[in-house]
């Protein structure tokens, strides 16, 4: 058995890093799913809840290897 790492750019920080690309939250820009870093994440919740907006829920395996199994 393996492990596998994604490794991408934040769509809205353009920062580096590693994710589990089933679990990592994400946004759609020109129709293609793009992952949002966890900071980011932090960071939006706080501004979605002032707004009455549902908080985004970050999965425990979000940003950790995934099974190669499941790719």
């Amino acid at each position: 058995m393996g492990y596998a790492m994604m490794l991408g750019t934040c769509a809205n920080c353009q920062q580096a890093f590693i994710f589990n690309p089933h679990r990592v939250p994400s946004v759609r820009v020109n129709g293609v799913r793009e992952p949002i870093c966890k900071p980011c994440i932090e960071r939006a919740n706080p501004v979605r809840k002032a707004k009455g907006l549902a908080e985004c829920v970050i999965h425990p395996d979000a940003y950790e290897p995934i099974d190669e199994r499941e790719l």
